[in-house]
């Protein structure tokens, strides 16, 4: 299906159950959460992106995380991927606050969009290859419709394939750091910002930072 704008595909996206798996996992998260939350309302449901809708820089993720995006009802918020990305993001201008705590806090991206391969937080951390599939025409449909992107930035490997998938891009493999043009966009990987990469070393700070200082001298 092709959706006409943003709003309208983000309306799907929460009435969305096609992955039964998923589905049950999120409602089920939402209403055992964890002790540090259990005072506060999930959102449980399937997260669209947000952001600018103009925007040049596309940064997609794997999924919401369980107890971030899919309590806080916004993809990168409340959890500590969401914090590398709030902060790297502000430092080079595309964010309104280093901040992001909730989809209500203020917190506005500037000539950039969020979104995942997978919009319901899936247990473990593994979408099934059906689930990718399922949701694959959601991030279709944001590549139709913002008409501006210049910059796919892939956080992890997952989210690197699919997006090769999509557009048709053979050949190319996942490095931190690679950049590489295809057609009209750049594309450039990072490693993910989560705990795991994050806590070990695998991903430092000027690592990071470097993939959006990249980004931005390349936007035109």
């Amino acid at each position: 299906m092709v959706y006409r704008s943003i709003s309208t595909l983000n309306k799907s996206i929460i009435k969305c159950k096609k992955c039964p798996r998923l589905t049950s996992y999120i409602k089920e998260i939402s209403q055992k959460k964890v002790k540090r939350f259990k005072d506060q309302k999930y959102w449980g449901k399937p997260l669209p992106g947000f952001g600018d809708t103009n925007a040049k820089i596309l940064i997609v993720g794997l999924a919401p995380a369980a107890h971030g995006g899919n309590r806080t009802g916004r993809m990168f918020t409340g959890d500590s991927s969401g914090d590398w990305v709030a902060k790297v993001l502000y430092e080079n201008g595309f964010a309104t606050k280093p901040v992001s705590s909730h989809r209500t806090d203020g917190f506005c991206l500037i000539n950039a969009y969020i979104t995942a391969v997978i919009r319901c937080a899936p247990p473990e951390n593994k979408p099934l290859n059906i689930e990718l599939e399922n949701c694959s025409d959601y991030l279709k449909n944001e590549f139709l419709i913002l008409k501006n992107l210049e910059i796919i930035i892939c956080l992890g490997r997952i989210a690197f394939t699919n997006i090769c998938r999509i557009l048709g891009i053979k050949g190319q493999k996942f490095s931190h750091g690679h950049v590489f043009k295809h057609k009209t966009k750049f594309i450039i990987c990072s490693y993910h910002p989560s705990r795991q990469n994050t806590q070990t070393g695998r991903l430092t700070w000027t690592q990071w930072n470097s993939i959006f200082v990249k980004a931005k001298q390349l936007v035109s």
